[in-house]
């Protein structure tokens, strides 16, 4: 194949994915080998793909084809989430769009919608993980709402509620009055705002005097049933078994006394509004007072709300506080920073919020879960230090609401019989609830057409914690031979926000379902932020398009860019900048590629300086390899990634290609080249997980070959015994050329003029590398020398001082100028470091190390000088 002069990313990566694609190299079955499973976060089926994503998934792919070269059989199992409350609000949206109101239609008819907009717009992000490398098994993609996920989903309920764990409960709740459903705990963002602290005046019945109250909701008020004081606060003794009226509404409330209350806080007076705050219903509840609900589902208010009926919460706030002013019982307003819920999916304000919910004892769910993190070390936690935050979630844990007030989603499988508040019953199917609603309510008369379905459905996350396990039929048939060949999967990657919300879940699940852990290790990215540390969010603008991105500087670009900016748990600063980077190493390779395909082929005696840079690189690439397992192994894969990177562009690039190089419109031996093909393929083995495209293109380029060869499904590396030494005796040579060549920069000396050099041995270095010093540094011979050498440029390697006699082609006296100027700056850097390191003070306060270097600051200067003055001394 002709090999094209650039590398063009849009012209090979279509090509080659379909061609991985066709030839079902990401395709998984069980069998003898090994398995290596991941089972990806699966976004939204509302989704477009984001940089988070990005980064995510490209991780992924890395380890899932690491593990493919290395003979594993890698399973990437790829999927949706239904996202019930955002995917519920975008077909609202369209409805909306099209003048039809949720309220208008029935369930199985807005169903039918959302499946519609599902099959229309869902899964997006699935195609667009295609151009980014994933080597996903398209044919096991899941979405939580397959009818096998979906059954697994009810059967898990129904189990859970036969061993007591779940229950139906009058709670309060987080009610989101955008999406009109409850929200968990964990799903509620708290944020500090600035708002006001209203004092307002209740009259005492039957008197002239008036009790002062502080409120950030003035607009509670109209659900007030009681005031209540602190029976040991003096100030109140008298009010004792009195009653108050409430501004506006004038309803009578009693007085309670309960030791809750804090004297100390505000005006030592609290209304109590048992429907819309937690504390409130607890008192309500112990001293049997009324509740009084003033809102509708949206958050606007209800007939107790008198005038303002149907007006917002927040425009009745404004209202009423001027309405209460007007009347004479709003005394003062204060500015106060208050503590404000909102939802995590729709940002809306928070509402306490009294209803009928289903919940799930998590408190024992939960020990395992705790052990195995934090205990066993059956799960770890990549970067470590998330072991706290996950021990405070799993030690506080609280009872998770599961019911959600929506249609789309799993609908809650507990059918009514009757009006009482146990007339229901909980089973898989309908007909399974129609015998045991007759069983229980002792009617043999009843039908299908008596029972009423729940009309919640459950939360997401209460499918996702299942993921797994239901991917593989694991809850609908427990022994089969998928989920007991992939379970438990290896590794889990996703973002540290989710780690309560689904990781900790899926851990709980794994445990009680299938007494295993669901993985082994959890990989936890940071987050994508841009430059100046903000959060990417289209609100901002500051998120680019990560398609584009592709376009601009191809999928291997964007990769590179990615993972060389990221580290375990720590944020991403996204600058496309990277990218460009990502782009040029893709270049330099391709590059690399071409300059070596270029070269005539002859049967020559191999020279010794091919041989022994060979022979360096061999080491070299075992040095990097093993530092490349290590880095993997602690889930450093962006260390690993610029290992890779230093040795190919450094170590292969600038050092290995040059040295076997042949001269100018000269071949090169065969054992030369075909040992830098060799060379070359390990480096793409090496290099494959990260940039899959670029590197299965030259591969292919490299030699023909069959389909079964095709580097996606090539061997990994093999470790291998290597001498230490020649990569030592390599880097001292490569500190000996780099000094003549900054010799030659320095007094305009052509390359192509061959020098002498003369060698002080101060180190007893072996004379193994000087082939190699030779031909990088168009040496014609390395003489030793037992003492300086007048008339000639030194430089010093370590001990060592390198002479190069001058012949005529320098200007002396710029020589020496140069030389007495370069002296004046080091000997004040010396003596700059010599007063630091005189100075009492420092030398007994500054930590060790800090001293340390500043005396090897002054050791080095000393030496330079030292060579400075013997450079010139060598010019007179």
């Amino acid at each position: 194949m002709e090999i094209p002069s650039k590398y063009e990313p849009r012209n090979v990566e279509d090509r080659w994915y379909k061609y991985w694609e066709e030839n079902d190299f990401f395709t998984s079955k069980p069998d003898e080998r090994e398995p290596y499973t991941i089972v990806i976060p699966p976004p939204n089926v509302t989704g477009v793909l984001h940089m988070g994503h990005m980064l995510n998934n490209t991780i992924q792919d890395v380890l899932i084809r690491k593990a493919r070269l290395e003979g594993k059989n890698a399973c990437w199992v790829p999927g949706m989430d239904h996202a019930s409350i955002a995917t519920e609000a975008k077909v609202v949206a369209k409805l909306k769009e099209q003048g039809i109101a949720k309220a208008d239609l029935t369930r199985d008819e807005f169903l039918k919608h959302a499946w519609e907009w599902t099959n229309e717009y869902g899964g997006v992000i699935l195609k667009q993980l295609r151009k980014l490398g994933a080597s996903c098994d398209w044919n096991r993609t899941k979405f939580t709402m397959d009818d096998d996920m979906s059954a697994s989903v009810i059967k898990v309920f129904v189990d859970l509620f036969n061993k007591g764990l779940i229950y139906r409960g009058h709670r309060m709740v987080n009610w989101d009055p955008e999406a009109k459903t409850t929200l968990s705990d964990e799903e509620v963002i708290y944020e500090e705002k600035q708002g006001s602290l209203y004092y307002l005046a209740y009259e005492i019945e039957g008197s002239d005097e008036k009790v002062t109250i502080a409120t950030t909701r003035p607009e509670t008020i109209l659900g007030d049933t009681a005031i209540c004081i602190n029976p040991n606060d003096e100030r109140y003794t008298h009010l004792k078994g009195k009653k108050a009226i409430v501004p506006i509404c004038n309803r009578v409330i009693p007085i309670i006394e309960d030791d809750y209350v804090d004297i100390e806080f505000g005006t030592g007076c609290l209304k109590v509004t048992p429907a819309h705050d937690e504390n409130d219903k607890k008192l309500g509840e112990k001293h049997g007072l009324e509740i009084i609900d003033i809102f509708n589902d949206d958050a606007t208010l209800n007939s107790y709300g008198m005038h303002y009926e149907g007006q917002d919460r927040f425009i009745v706030r404004k209202a009423i506080a001027k309405e209460l002013q007007e009347k004479g019982f709003l005394i003062k307003t204060e500015q106060h920073i208050n503590k404000v819920g909102t939802s995590e999916r729709t940002k809306a304000v928070i509402e306490p919020r009294l209803s009928d919910q289903w919940f799930l004892k998590m408190e024992d769910l939960a020990k395992p879960a705790l052990e195995a993190v934090l205990k066993t070390d059956e799960v770890k936690l990549y970067p470590k230090k998330f072991e706290n935050t996950y021990r405070h979630w799993m030690e506080n844990i609280r009872d998770w609401n599961i019911s959600r007030q929506l249609w789309w989603g799993q609908q809650i499988p507990a059918y009514y019989y009757g009006d009482g508040k146990d007339d229901f019953v909980v089973a898989e199917s309908p007909a399974q609830a129609l015998e045991l609603a007759k069983s229980k309510s002792k009617n043999p008369d009843l039908t299908l057409g008596d029972l009423r379905q729940d009309p919640d459905v459950l939360d997401t996350w209460f499918s996702s914690w299942l993921w797994p396990i239901s991917v593989f039929g694991g809850i609908l048939e427990p022994d089969n031979a998928e989920v007991n060949y992939y379970y438990p999967t290896n590794d889990l990657v996703t973002g540290p926000d989710i780690l309560f919300f689904w990781v900790a879940r899926m851990i709980v699940a794994g445990y009680e379902f299938r007494n295993e852990r669901p993985y082994e290790n959890v990989y936890l990215t940071g987050l994508v932020r841009d430059k100046q540390r903000r959060k990417m969010s289209k609100s901002l603008g500051n998120s680019p398009d990560a398609l584009q991105l592709i376009q601009d500087f191809g999928a291997d670009g964007v990769r590179v860019g990615l993972l060389l900016s990221s580290a375990a748990g720590n944020d991403l600063l996204f600058d496309e900048a990277l990218c460009q980077q990502g782009k040029n190493f893709a270049n330099k390779i391709w590059n690399a590629f071409r300059l070596v395909k270029g070269w005539e082929v002859a049967d020559l005696d191999q020279p010794k300086s091919a041989q022994l840079g060979l022979d360096w690189y061999h080491a070299r690439f075992q040095e990097v390899l093993a530092e490349v397992e290590d880095h993997f192994s602690k889930y450093r894969i962006s260390d690993a990634l610029m290992a890779i990177y230093k040795l190919v562009w450094d170590d292969f690039c600038s050092w290995l290609l040059e040295i076997v190089k042949p001269a100018y419109q000269k071949p090169i031996d065969r054992k030369s080249y075909n040992s830098v093909i060799k060379l070359f393929e390990q480096n793409l083995k090496l290099l494959h997980p990260f940039m899959p495209f670029l590197t299965e293109e030259v591969w292919q380029h490299i030699t023909k070959r069959e389909t079964k060869n095709a580097l996606c499904v090539a061997d990994w590396p093999h470790k291998a015994p290597y001498e230490q030494q020649i990569i030592t005796e390599f880097n001292f040579a490569s500190e000996v050329i780099s000094g003549i060549r900054t010799i030659r920069k320095e007094k305009n000396i052509p390359n192509k003029d061959a020098l002498q050099l003369m060698e002080l041995n101060a180190e007893n270095k072996a004379a193994t590398m000087n082939p190699i010093i030779k031909k990088l540094g168009n040496i014609e011979g390395i003489e030793p020398v037992t003492s300086s050498v007048d008339g000639a440029l030194s430089f010093r390697v370590k001990s060592n001082e390198y002479f190069i006699p001058i012949g005529g082609a320098i200007d002396i006296d710029a020589e020496k100028a140069k030389i007495n100027q370069e002296l004046d700056y080091t000997r004040g850097f010396l003596q700059a470091v010599q007063k630091k390191l005189s100075n009492e003070r420092f030398v007994s306060n500054a930590p060790a190390q800090v001293v340390e270097i500043e005396r090897k600051k002054a050791a080095d200067a000393e030496a330079k000088i030292e060579t400075l003055e013997k450079s010139l001394a060598s010019l007179e």
